[in-house]
Protein backbone atom coordinates (compact mmCIF):
# COMPACT_ATOMS: atom_id res chain seq x y z
CA UNK A 1 0.00 0.00 0.00
CA UNK A 2 1.33 3.59 -0.88
CA UNK A 3 1.38 6.41 1.01
CA UNK A 4 2.18 9.91 0.50
CA UNK A 5 4.49 11.41 3.97
CA UNK A 6 3.84 14.73 5.01
CA UNK A 7 6.15 17.37 3.61
CA UNK A 8 8.05 19.49 5.58
CA UNK A 9 11.07 21.59 5.10
CA UNK A 10 12.71 24.74 7.05
CA UNK A 11 11.86 28.37 5.76
CA UNK A 12 14.45 29.05 2.45
CA UNK A 13 13.98 31.84 -0.40
CA UNK A 14 14.60 30.82 -3.79
CA UNK A 15 17.81 30.11 -5.59
CA UNK A 16 21.08 29.90 -3.51
CA UNK A 17 23.09 32.96 -3.88
CA UNK A 18 26.88 33.72 -3.39
CA UNK A 19 26.85 34.88 0.45
CA UNK A 20 24.70 32.25 1.63
CA UNK A 21 26.13 29.47 3.97
CA UNK A 22 27.72 26.76 2.00
CA UNK A 23 26.89 23.71 3.46
CA UNK A 24 28.96 20.66 2.42
CA UNK A 25 29.26 22.51 -1.46
CA UNK A 26 32.31 22.78 -2.75
CA UNK A 27 33.17 25.15 -6.14
CA UNK A 28 34.92 24.52 -9.19
CA UNK A 29 35.24 27.52 -11.46
CA UNK A 30 35.26 26.36 -15.16
CA UNK A 31 35.32 28.26 -18.40
CA UNK A 32 37.39 31.13 -17.46
CA UNK A 33 39.54 31.46 -19.88
CA UNK A 34 37.55 29.98 -22.97
CA UNK A 35 33.96 29.86 -22.83
CA UNK A 36 31.23 26.96 -23.18
CA UNK A 37 30.20 26.58 -27.22
CA UNK A 38 26.79 26.21 -25.93
CA UNK A 39 24.48 24.06 -28.59
CA UNK A 40 22.64 27.13 -29.20
CA UNK A 41 25.81 28.31 -30.62
CA UNK A 42 26.15 30.98 -27.86
CA UNK A 43 29.41 31.01 -26.46
CA UNK A 44 29.22 30.86 -22.36
CA UNK A 45 31.72 31.20 -19.33
CA UNK A 46 32.71 31.22 -16.61
CA UNK A 47 30.74 28.90 -15.11
CA UNK A 48 30.65 27.80 -11.77
CA UNK A 49 29.73 24.11 -10.78
CA UNK A 50 28.27 23.64 -6.91
CA UNK A 51 29.04 19.70 -6.07
CA UNK A 52 29.91 17.63 -3.28
CA UNK A 53 31.91 14.56 -2.19
CA UNK A 54 32.31 11.57 0.00
CA UNK A 55 34.66 9.41 0.75
CA UNK A 56 38.44 8.96 -0.91
CA UNK A 57 39.56 9.09 -4.65
CA UNK A 58 42.54 6.91 -4.81
CA UNK A 59 45.83 7.27 -6.56
CA UNK A 60 45.19 6.49 -9.87
CA UNK A 61 41.34 8.19 -9.83
CA UNK A 62 39.98 4.60 -10.51
CA UNK A 63 37.71 4.19 -8.11
CA UNK A 64 34.92 7.26 -9.13
CA UNK A 65 31.84 6.84 -9.52
CA UNK A 66 29.23 10.46 -10.60
CA UNK A 67 26.19 10.77 -9.70
CA UNK A 68 23.23 12.33 -11.36
CA UNK A 69 20.23 14.23 -9.70
CA UNK A 70 17.21 14.48 -11.06
CA UNK A 71 15.16 17.85 -11.96
CA UNK A 72 14.59 19.25 -8.61
CA UNK A 73 17.36 17.74 -7.03
CA UNK A 74 21.11 19.03 -5.90
CA UNK A 75 24.23 17.89 -4.74
CA UNK A 76 23.02 17.05 -1.75
CA UNK A 77 22.97 13.36 -2.02
CA UNK A 78 23.85 12.00 1.06
CA UNK A 79 23.70 14.27 4.42
CA UNK A 80 21.33 16.35 7.39
CA UNK A 81 19.88 18.59 6.71
CA UNK A 82 21.36 21.82 8.16
CA UNK A 83 23.12 25.05 7.32
CA UNK A 84 22.94 25.63 3.68
CA UNK A 85 20.97 22.31 2.83
CA UNK A 86 16.99 22.62 3.61
CA UNK A 87 16.59 18.91 3.12
CA UNK A 88 18.22 15.74 4.06
CA UNK A 89 20.22 13.79 0.99
CA UNK A 90 17.72 13.00 -1.17
CA UNK A 91 19.71 9.19 -1.58
CA UNK A 92 20.39 9.34 2.09
CA UNK A 93 20.99 5.78 3.18
CA UNK A 94 22.61 4.40 -0.14
CA UNK A 95 25.41 6.84 0.45
CA UNK A 96 28.51 5.85 2.79
CA UNK A 97 30.33 3.47 4.85
CA UNK A 98 29.40 -0.02 4.19
CA UNK A 99 26.37 1.34 2.08
CA UNK A 100 25.20 0.45 -1.39
CA UNK A 101 27.19 3.21 -2.36
CA UNK A 102 30.32 2.05 -0.47
CA UNK A 103 32.78 4.88 0.50
CA UNK A 104 35.09 2.74 2.18
CA UNK A 105 35.96 1.96 -1.93
CA UNK A 106 34.62 4.70 -3.92
CA UNK A 107 34.73 8.36 -4.15
CA UNK A 108 31.28 9.65 -4.45
CA UNK A 109 30.66 12.87 -7.00
CA UNK A 110 27.65 14.92 -7.24
CA UNK A 111 27.07 18.06 -8.49
CA UNK A 112 24.86 20.61 -9.04
CA UNK A 113 23.60 20.62 -12.98
CA UNK A 114 24.92 24.34 -14.72
CA UNK A 115 21.55 26.27 -14.87
CA UNK A 116 20.05 24.69 -11.61
CA UNK A 117 19.90 26.86 -8.71
CA UNK A 118 21.72 25.06 -5.68
CA UNK A 119 24.79 26.70 -6.04
CA UNK A 120 26.14 26.30 -9.91
CA UNK A 121 25.66 28.68 -12.43
CA UNK A 122 21.94 29.72 -13.34
CA UNK A 123 19.91 32.39 -14.30
CA UNK A 124 19.16 33.66 -10.33
CA UNK A 125 23.62 33.87 -10.68
CA UNK A 126 25.27 37.60 -10.90
CA UNK A 127 26.91 38.20 -14.43
CA UNK A 128 29.94 40.20 -14.85
CA UNK A 129 27.97 43.56 -14.57
CA UNK A 130 26.74 42.47 -10.94
CA UNK A 131 22.97 41.86 -12.09
CA UNK A 132 21.26 38.59 -12.01
CA UNK A 133 21.29 37.07 -15.82
CA UNK A 134 17.50 37.08 -15.42
CA UNK A 135 16.16 36.98 -19.24
CA UNK A 136 19.72 37.13 -20.19
CA UNK A 137 20.73 33.67 -19.48
CA UNK A 138 21.09 31.30 -22.79
CA UNK A 139 18.78 28.35 -23.70
CA UNK A 140 20.87 25.19 -22.34
CA UNK A 141 20.75 21.37 -23.38
CA UNK A 142 21.46 17.97 -20.74
CA UNK A 143 24.62 17.92 -23.97
CA UNK A 144 25.37 21.81 -22.04
CA UNK A 145 25.25 20.55 -18.90
CA UNK A 146 27.08 17.26 -19.51
CA UNK A 147 30.05 19.62 -21.11
CA UNK A 148 30.12 21.59 -17.91
CA UNK A 149 30.65 18.01 -16.04
CA UNK A 150 32.95 16.66 -17.91
CA UNK A 151 35.12 20.04 -17.68
CA UNK A 152 34.79 19.24 -13.95
CA UNK A 153 36.09 16.00 -13.73
CA UNK A 154 38.89 17.22 -15.76
CA UNK A 155 39.69 19.56 -13.49
CA UNK A 156 39.97 17.05 -11.06
CA UNK A 157 41.85 14.81 -12.67
CA UNK A 158 39.46 11.86 -13.30
CA UNK A 159 39.54 10.43 -16.46
CA UNK A 160 37.57 7.48 -15.61
CA UNK A 161 34.46 6.79 -14.03
CA UNK A 162 33.96 3.56 -12.49
CA UNK A 163 30.28 4.07 -12.71
CA UNK A 164 27.84 6.37 -13.51
CA UNK A 165 24.42 6.91 -12.05
CA UNK A 166 21.42 9.22 -12.83
CA UNK A 167 17.72 9.49 -12.50
CA UNK A 168 15.02 10.97 -14.44
CA UNK A 169 17.27 14.06 -15.45
CA UNK A 170 20.06 12.47 -14.43
CA UNK A 171 19.67 9.81 -16.37
CA UNK A 172 19.43 11.51 -19.68
CA UNK A 173 22.86 13.41 -18.03
CA UNK A 174 24.30 9.95 -18.05
CA UNK A 175 23.35 8.65 -21.17
CA UNK A 176 24.54 11.57 -22.76
CA UNK A 177 28.27 10.71 -20.49
CA UNK A 178 28.44 7.51 -22.02
CA UNK A 179 27.46 8.48 -25.57
CA UNK A 180 29.93 11.64 -25.90
CA UNK A 181 32.49 9.77 -23.69
CA UNK A 182 32.64 5.97 -23.80
CA UNK A 183 35.92 5.44 -22.99
CA UNK A 184 35.35 7.31 -19.55
CA UNK A 185 32.23 5.09 -18.40
CA UNK A 186 32.61 1.82 -17.01
CA UNK A 187 29.87 1.04 -15.65
CA UNK A 188 26.43 3.00 -16.43
CA UNK A 189 23.28 2.87 -14.16
CA UNK A 190 19.78 4.74 -15.68
CA UNK A 191 16.70 4.98 -13.57
CA UNK A 192 13.40 6.29 -14.87
CA UNK A 193 14.83 8.32 -17.96
CA UNK A 194 14.28 8.06 -21.59
CA UNK A 195 16.56 8.32 -24.57
CA UNK A 196 14.39 10.94 -26.16
CA UNK A 197 11.93 13.45 -24.24
CA UNK A 198 8.37 12.68 -25.70
CA UNK A 199 5.70 14.70 -27.11
CA UNK A 200 3.64 14.02 -24.29
CA UNK A 201 6.21 14.89 -22.00
CA UNK A 202 6.74 18.47 -23.75
CA UNK A 203 3.30 19.03 -23.48
CA UNK A 204 3.40 18.98 -19.77
CA UNK A 205 6.60 21.39 -19.36
CA UNK A 206 5.02 23.66 -21.48
CA UNK A 207 2.13 23.94 -19.24
CA UNK A 208 4.77 23.98 -16.17
CA UNK A 209 6.10 26.46 -18.01
CA UNK A 210 3.26 28.62 -19.17
CA UNK A 211 1.96 28.85 -15.29
CA UNK A 212 5.02 30.50 -14.48
CA UNK A 213 5.22 32.87 -17.11
CA UNK A 214 1.65 34.08 -16.41
CA UNK A 215 2.52 35.22 -13.16
CA UNK A 216 2.37 38.85 -12.98
CA UNK A 217 5.26 39.02 -11.02
CA UNK A 218 7.24 36.87 -13.36
CA UNK A 219 8.55 39.85 -15.45
CA UNK A 220 9.69 38.49 -18.18
CA UNK A 221 12.37 36.63 -15.82
CA UNK A 222 13.58 39.95 -14.46
CA UNK A 223 12.26 40.03 -10.93
CA UNK A 224 15.20 39.89 -8.36
CA UNK A 225 14.38 43.08 -7.18
CA UNK A 226 15.47 42.31 -3.56
CA UNK A 227 12.27 44.41 -2.45
CA UNK A 228 9.80 42.99 -4.95
CA UNK A 229 8.03 39.94 -5.31
CA UNK A 230 9.43 36.55 -7.07
CA UNK A 231 6.65 34.51 -8.87
CA UNK A 232 5.91 32.04 -6.49
CA UNK A 233 1.99 31.39 -7.45
CA UNK A 234 3.09 30.40 -10.82
CA UNK A 235 5.91 28.32 -9.46
CA UNK A 236 3.63 26.52 -7.08
CA UNK A 237 1.28 25.73 -9.63
CA UNK A 238 3.81 24.34 -11.77
CA UNK A 239 5.39 22.25 -8.87
CA UNK A 240 1.50 20.26 -8.40
CA UNK A 241 1.25 19.66 -12.49
CA UNK A 242 4.28 18.14 -11.93
CA UNK A 243 3.68 16.20 -8.94
CA UNK A 244 1.08 15.22 -10.87
CA UNK A 245 3.25 13.04 -13.32
CA UNK A 246 5.66 12.39 -10.51
CA UNK A 247 2.95 10.32 -8.79
CA UNK A 248 0.63 7.73 -9.84
CA UNK A 249 -2.76 6.79 -10.06
CA UNK A 250 -2.90 4.02 -7.99
CA UNK A 251 -0.53 6.22 -5.15
CA UNK A 252 -3.32 9.17 -5.22
CA UNK A 253 -6.38 6.50 -4.90
CA UNK A 254 -4.98 4.77 -2.37
CA UNK A 255 -3.87 8.06 0.05
CA UNK A 256 -6.01 10.17 -0.99
CA UNK A 257 -9.72 8.66 -2.71
CA UNK A 258 -12.28 11.07 -2.45
CA UNK A 259 -11.90 12.10 0.90
CA UNK A 260 -12.45 15.61 1.89
CA UNK A 261 -9.91 17.91 3.40
CA UNK A 262 -10.07 18.02 7.62
CA UNK A 263 -12.89 20.22 8.17
CA UNK A 264 -13.74 20.99 4.94
CA UNK A 265 -17.36 20.12 3.18
CA UNK A 266 -16.43 20.25 -0.91
CA UNK A 267 -20.07 20.56 -1.37
CA UNK A 268 -20.05 23.53 0.49
CA UNK A 269 -16.84 24.91 -1.10
CA UNK A 270 -14.31 23.32 0.81
CA UNK A 271 -11.19 21.27 -0.28
CA UNK A 272 -11.03 17.67 -1.03
CA UNK A 273 -7.65 16.14 1.09
CA UNK A 274 -5.94 15.36 -2.90
CA UNK A 275 -6.60 19.61 -3.25
CA UNK A 276 -4.94 20.50 0.32
CA UNK A 277 -2.17 18.27 -0.54
CA UNK A 278 -0.69 19.50 -3.67
CA UNK A 279 -1.42 23.10 -1.86
CA UNK A 280 1.22 22.04 1.11
CA UNK A 281 3.49 19.96 -1.46
CA UNK A 282 4.00 22.71 -4.12
CA UNK A 283 4.13 25.50 -1.42
CA UNK A 284 7.08 23.71 0.29
CA UNK A 285 8.91 22.64 -3.19
CA UNK A 286 8.97 26.46 -4.20
CA UNK A 287 10.52 27.88 -1.33
CA UNK A 288 13.58 26.19 -2.66
CA UNK A 289 13.59 26.25 -6.46
CA UNK A 290 14.18 29.38 -8.54
CA UNK A 291 11.49 30.25 -11.37
CA UNK A 292 13.81 30.57 -14.13
CA UNK A 293 16.02 27.78 -13.17
CA UNK A 294 12.87 26.00 -13.42
CA UNK A 295 12.29 27.17 -16.85
CA UNK A 296 15.64 26.61 -18.07
CA UNK A 297 16.05 22.75 -16.61
CA UNK A 298 12.58 22.24 -17.89
CA UNK A 299 13.64 22.77 -21.54
CA UNK A 300 16.42 21.53 -21.25
CA UNK A 301 14.74 18.21 -20.80
CA UNK A 302 12.31 18.67 -23.27
CA UNK A 303 15.31 19.46 -25.65
CA UNK A 304 16.58 15.65 -24.58
CA UNK A 305 17.08 13.96 -27.80
CA UNK A 306 20.44 11.42 -28.06
CA UNK A 307 19.64 10.45 -31.60
CA UNK A 308 20.16 14.44 -32.60
CA UNK A 309 23.09 14.85 -34.62
CA UNK A 310 24.01 11.32 -33.98
CA UNK A 311 21.82 9.60 -36.67
CA UNK A 312 18.94 8.85 -34.62
CA UNK A 313 18.25 7.31 -31.17
CA UNK A 314 18.78 3.38 -31.92
CA UNK A 315 22.51 4.76 -33.92
CA UNK A 316 23.46 6.62 -30.59
CA UNK A 317 23.03 4.20 -27.92
CA UNK A 318 24.73 1.18 -30.00
CA UNK A 319 27.47 3.46 -29.17
CA UNK A 320 27.95 3.16 -25.54
CA UNK A 321 30.53 0.35 -23.96
CA UNK A 322 29.86 0.68 -20.30
CA UNK A 323 28.50 -2.32 -18.64
CA UNK A 324 24.78 -0.78 -18.22
CA UNK A 325 22.15 -1.76 -15.76
CA UNK A 326 18.66 0.01 -16.76
CA UNK A 327 15.98 0.36 -13.94
CA UNK A 328 12.15 1.10 -14.68
CA UNK A 329 9.50 2.10 -12.47
CA UNK A 330 6.14 0.15 -13.10
CA UNK A 331 3.89 2.49 -12.33
CA UNK A 332 6.11 5.54 -14.06
CA UNK A 333 3.61 7.70 -15.90
CA UNK A 334 6.16 10.32 -16.67
CA UNK A 335 8.93 7.82 -18.44
CA UNK A 336 7.24 4.74 -18.69
CA UNK A 337 9.04 1.46 -18.86
CA UNK A 338 8.46 1.18 -21.94
CA UNK A 339 11.20 3.98 -22.41
CA UNK A 340 14.03 2.23 -20.87
CA UNK A 341 13.34 -0.99 -23.19
CA UNK A 342 13.67 1.33 -25.71
CA UNK A 343 17.35 1.93 -24.53
CA UNK A 344 18.09 -1.18 -23.13
CA UNK A 345 17.38 -2.81 -26.55
CA UNK A 346 19.12 -0.15 -28.26
CA UNK A 347 22.35 -0.34 -25.78
CA UNK A 348 22.75 -4.52 -26.82
CA UNK A 349 23.84 -7.26 -24.70
CA UNK A 350 26.02 -5.44 -22.00
CA UNK A 351 22.73 -4.65 -20.83
CA UNK A 352 20.68 -5.72 -17.22
CA UNK A 353 16.71 -4.71 -17.45
CA UNK A 354 14.91 -4.47 -14.02
CA UNK A 355 11.19 -3.19 -13.32
CA UNK A 356 11.01 -2.05 -10.27
CA UNK A 357 7.50 -2.62 -8.83
CA UNK A 358 6.32 0.36 -7.06
CA UNK A 359 3.60 2.36 -6.35
CA UNK A 360 5.15 5.56 -6.18
CA UNK A 361 5.21 6.64 -10.01
CA UNK A 362 7.83 8.16 -11.03
CA UNK A 363 9.00 9.33 -7.42
CA UNK A 364 10.26 5.21 -7.17
CA UNK A 365 13.73 6.11 -8.18
CA UNK A 366 14.10 8.03 -5.03
CA UNK A 367 11.54 6.47 -2.77
CA UNK A 368 11.99 2.44 -3.30
CA UNK A 369 15.39 2.81 -1.47
CA UNK A 370 14.86 -1.12 -0.26
CA UNK A 371 14.61 -2.47 -3.48
CA UNK A 372 17.77 0.12 -4.85
CA UNK A 373 19.67 -1.58 -2.51
CA UNK A 374 20.18 -4.39 -4.01
CA UNK A 375 20.14 -2.83 -7.34
CA UNK A 376 22.95 -0.83 -6.47
CA UNK A 377 25.22 -3.62 -4.82
CA UNK A 378 24.70 -6.12 -7.79
CA UNK A 379 25.39 -2.85 -9.99
CA UNK A 380 28.84 -1.87 -8.63
CA UNK A 381 29.90 -5.41 -7.29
Amino acid sequence: MSTIAPVEAPERRGAWRSGDHPGRRQFATLFSHQPLQLESGVAFGPITLAYETWGQLNADASNAILLLHGFSGDSHAAGEEGPGHPTPGWWNGLIGPGLPIDTNRFFVLCPNAFGGCHGSTGPASLARDGRAYGSRFPAITIRDMVAAEQALADHLGISRWSAVIGGSMGGMRALEWAISRPEAVERLLLLATCAATTAGVIAVHTTQIQAIELDPHFNGGDYYNPFGERPQKGLRLARSIARLTYGSESEFAVQFDRHPAEGHDPLLGGRYAVEAYLEQHSEIGAKYLDANSYIALTRAMSHHDVGRGRGGVQRALATITARTRVVSISSDRLFPPRLQVEIAQGIGPHVTFSRLDSDHGHDGFLVEQRTLNDILRQTLG
